[in-house]
């Protein structure tokens, strides 16, 4: 997948020696009919693919403890024009997934090519990305798509897969401990 979340963003902004991915990522935007509001990210059987144990130590203390938990990422996310409200991690499935909540004055903020123009919101991206679910209107442009949503729709949605094969990859579920 060449869209790029913020999460991730996040994660370089950090510096780290490994990299953490996810499998699929769903967007729920609520919009006031301009260009603000409150967006609900969510990424699904966070992994990292740090090859040594140092890298992978360093994985994890930049999931559980910086993102999760510090307010150095919520400083980071704010220079951006994104207001964290929440953020957690969770198992489902024998999976650890993350959820980030923030509030939004420039929905461009949200994900970088999701625009509002001409009373309609919508998202371009790669040909080759997969979207796996949207309540807008898939359009294919050229060697993009687009996801156009109604002018009257006040919930944006969309999910997507990542193109990172994660069967390589090393779980960090086992390692979560939600009291911490």
């Amino acid at each position: 997948m060449k869209l790029k979340s913020f999460f991730i963003l996040g994660f370089a902004a950090l510096s780290f020696s490994g990299c953490l991915v996810y499998q699929k990522v769903s967007y729920e935007i609520a919009v006031d009919g301009k260009k603000s509001g409150e967006a609900k990210v969510t990424f699904y059987d966070l992994k990292s693919d740090a090859l040594g144990n140092k890298e992978f130590n360093e994985d994890k203390e930049t999931l559980f403890n910086k993102l999760f938990k510090s307010d150095e990422f919520i400083l980071a996310q704010k220079e951006e024009g994104k207001d964290i409200t929440d953020r957690r991690l969770y198992i489902e499935d024998k999976k650890l997934n993350g959820e980030v909540t923030f509030k939004f004055s420039d929905v461009g903020v949200v994900e970088g090519r999701l625009q509002f123009q001409d009373g309609y919101y919508f998202l371009t991206v790669d040909e080759g990305d997969s979207i796996i679910s949207t309540n807008g209107t898939v359009v294919p442009i050229n060697k993009f798509k687009r996801i156009i949503w109604e002018r009257n729709e006040k919930m944006l949605k969309f999910e997507m897969l990542t193109d990172v094969n994660l069967d390589d990859l090393r779980e960090l579920a086992p390692f979560y401990k939600p009291n911490n």
